[in-house]
């Protein structure tokens, strides 16, 4: 999404390789259990990955993240001492296409159970509308997706996370059969969780004085296909590229023909394009957060609740009845 500001894989591999030395010159092949007090060691690539696996093993699991809070996914840079904790870990969960440097990583990192959560659902294309070659890989990463160009923002459709989660849970189990019913338990109780938001979004919606919504960029392609939406993404797929003036035209038109109201911006990215645009339109601005991250600006503690407060903003947006 943010202009890639990424290591050069031979500097990425030779981090790699050096944190991998270093591990294996200091840790014992059982080190990332006792390490973990017992538990079963996961990292997490970014925050989606993170709140399944904490829902899903509970306290069975001890989990790290990649992507520390307010750092946003794309520009993830890995030290050496990033890489060697990867190789440590007894479970990796992350989504590949969408961080190039974890990908690199993980490919290097001998962890037995690699879960990349892309395999575990159907990615479709969104993100193209706005006349950028997106699919073909124009700014790289997330668009050169393992998926053919897919679209990877699935955690944005509760019905698709929760496909994801089942196969989490799934892996879970794999590797940790001791505590395999556990696993099935918390799976079953977080996907019903997704159910329930699922239904809350599918009424919450249902009827609207426009289907229209205007945001940053086409994160929510997934989200409006589910629920009947259309999204008019002012950069694509990525939301720091700067829209055409065509474009930024197209939007006005838009936004009066289908009684726009809001223009949606997010927390991790500039919030710039998306008030300009609102105050060349005469249009409210508002928040509509991709979840990559939660921080201390998020309207919600985790997921759901977040999920929950974007679901809010939607229905004033588009004037729910």
């Amino acid at each position: 999404m943010n202009v890639r500001r990424l290591i050069p894989t031979t500097a990425l591999a030779g981090a790699v390789t050096l944190g991998l030395v270093a591990l294996s010159a200091c840790s014992s092949p059982d080190a990332a259990g006792s390490r973990s007090g017992g538990k079963l060691a996961v990292t997490a690539s970014f925050y989606p990955m993170q709140f399944l696996a904490q829902q899903i093993g509970g306290d069975l699991v001890s989990v790290t993240t990649l992507t520390k809070p307010g750092v946003e996914p794309h520009d993830l840079e890995l030290t050496p001492r990033q890489a060697a904790r990867l190789g440590e870990a007894d479970v990796v969960l992350y989504l590949k296409g969408i961080q190039p440097a974890v990908d690199e990583a993980i490919s290097q990192s001998g962890v037995k159970h690699v879960v990349d959560a892309a395999t575990l659902t159907t990615l479709e294309k969104h993100g193209t509308e706005v006349g950028h070659d997106h699919a073909a890989g124009e700014h790289g990463g997330e668009e050169e997706s393992s998926q053919a160009g897919g679209d990877p923002h699935i955690w944005l459709d509760p019905v698709k996370y929760a496909e994801v989660a089942k196969g989490v849970g799934a892996s879970l189990e794999k590797a940790d059969p001791d505590h395999a019913a556990a696993y099935r338990t918390n799976t079953a109780t977080l996907v019903k969780k997704l159910g329930g938001l699922d239904t809350a979004f599918k009424q919450g919606l249902a009827r609207t004085t426009t289907k229209t919504f205007i945001t940053t960029h086409a994160a929510f392609g997934y989200l409006a296909e589910r629920y009947g939406l259309e999204q008019e993404a002012i950069s694509g797929i990525d939301p720091e590229a700067e829209p055409s003036p065509a474009r930024v035209k197209a939007l006005e038109a838009i936004a009066r023909k289908d009684k726009v109201s809001t223009v949606f911006f997010e927390t991790l990215a500039s919030d710039k394009t998306a008030k300009t645009l609102a105050g060349d339109s005469g249009l409210k601005t508002d928040v509509l957060d991709p979840l990559e991250g939660i921080t201390d600006k998020s309207k919600g503690a985790d997921y759901i609740e977040v999920m929950e407060s974007n679901l809010a903003a939607l229905r004033k947006a588009l004037g729910a009845k």
